[in-house]
């Protein structure tokens, strides 16, 4: 019996085109690819110091018709996918993708909170081993940008069981709310700025050694600078960028030793 429910276990790009991302990521941040054919299609892995952390796909053409633009989804673990996705339903939430199987992998369901940022449950058939989330090249938070902070938490604490770590004042953006499960922070919520030209999401950071030169070889790329680099509390430093296929995501450089 694993006990990683409530933890973010997987991250997971879906791509306009598949072959320019893995070019992209495994020359920005050193990721290794792995193929897995056991998924019966075509899905790549993420391949980290610490083993596989997440996978690449082609964009579901149902999710192209729905206008979904390529994405990173975190992977929440949870106990029971269908249990949760009735909870989900409950609590003012959809479900863009009903609980489904994949063959020895285990089961999952796409779901968007009540105010429309879009995450994933997941409950793998064997027991995942959880990342050192401090090395180089792991996901090492999980932050929401949302139209409502409080209705969010209070939403994610009931179906993930997170629970509220901490609270800072950010000035005028508000307060950042640091969410959690056990000891272990999993990232932060905040409200969108007013007036920002982005809808509720869910934006995920990349541990990296060195924050300006790897935004200098992103922006190279064709990688666009959002927010930052900015210092934050602690001593690290952050960026959020957009990636060439007009995907969101962050980097961390964690404080210097």
């Amino acid at each position: 019996m694993d006990n990683n429910n409530g933890q973010f276990v997987w991250h997971e790009y879906l791509a306009k085109d598949v072959k320019a991302a893995i070019a992209f990521y495994t020359d920005l941040i050193g990721w290794k690819t792995q193929p897995f054919s056991e998924a019966g299609g075509d899905y790549t892995m993420w391949v980290g110091s610490q083993g596989p952390l997440g996978g690449v796909m082609k964009l579901p053409d149902e999710a192209v018709q729905m206008g979904t633009p390529p994405t990173w989804m975190g992977h929440v673990q949870v106990g029971d996918v269908d249990a949760a996705a009735a909870m989900v339903k409950k609590f003012g939430g959809i479900i863009h993708k009903e609980p489904t199987d994949i063959p020895t992998v285990g089961r999952f369901s796409v779901i968007g909170d009540p105010q429309g940022a879009a995450i994933s449950m997941f409950k793998p058939d064997s027991p995942m081993t959880l990342h050192d989330k401090s090395k180089d090249q792991e996901f090492c938070w999980n932050e929401l940008m949302t139209s409502d902070s409080v209705a969010a938490f209070g939403f994610y604490s009931k179906i993930f069981g997170w629970k509220m770590m901490q609270e800072m004042d950010m000035g005028p953006i508000g307060l950042y709310r640091v969410y959690g499960v056990g000891d272990t922070q999993l990232g932060g919520m905040m409200a969108v700025p007013k007036g920002a030209p982005m809808p509720p999401m869910w934006i995920y950071y990349i541990q990296i050694s060195d924050l300006d030169a790897t935004i200098a070889q992103a922006t190279k790329k064709g990688a666009q600078v959002m927010n930052g680099p900015m210092d934050v509390p602690g001593g690290g430093r952050i960026a959020q960028l957009m990636d060439p296929q007009g995907a969101a995501f962050a980097l961390h450089q964690a404080p210097k030793k």
